[in-house]
């Protein structure tokens, strides 16, 4: 295996603000409801630091890093991911010079399959971040940014710390 996966069993090193909350998947006979974001889980959502903007909805095809030769970055929006349908890695890499994780990069498994890999991330501001799809089915990600959508508020920056490549090779792709 070329890199670390992390997912929320094993959480470790993470990078400073980010912030991953277990999402319970309760099933029936009439199938499954999953709660994505309440105002009263204080560790994701908060008016002040950490309000709700919007929702959005991304599918995308097996073997597909959205931004895969750039990062993407905000500089004032926090997004907030799930990988409702499929399955992804979502990876944060941290440029802050003042924060104490400044160099490090995680890489979280994320889908609904395996309950230690269905939770919300939270992915600080001036962070890098992307992700793959790595299962067959097209991967479903809603996320729950901090704020509307601007243009002038996100970038693209020169990908240098991660290769895709490797993992595809680790899921084999």
């Amino acid at each position: 295996m070329n890199y670390q996966y992390i997912t929320f069993k094993n959480q470790h090193n993470l990078i400073e603000g980010v912030v991953l909350r277990k999402l319970v998947i309760n099933k029936d006979e009439s199938g499954s409801l999953v709660e994505t974001l309440r105002k009263d889980w204080n560790d994701v959502f908060d008016s002040q630091n950490l309000p709700f903007a919007m929702q959005y909805l991304s599918i995308t095809p097996q073997g597909v890093a959205r931004d895969e030769d750039k990062w993407h970055v905000h500089k004032n929006q926090e997004d907030r991911f799930i990988c409702v349908s499929g399955r992804i890695v979502t990876a944060v890499f941290d440029p802050r010079v003042e924060s104490q994780s400044c160099g490090k990069f995680n890489l979280f498994v994320m889908g609904p399959q395996n309950e230690d890999e269905m939770f919300i991330i939270v992915i600080p501001q001036k962070t890098y971040h992307g992700f793959m799809v790595i299962s067959t089915e097209p991967g479903y990600l809603i996320n729950f940014p901090t704020r509307l959508y601007n243009p002038q508020d996100e970038g693209r920056v020169q990908n240098s710390q991660l290769d895709w490549n490797k993992v595809r090779d680790d899921f084999k792709l």
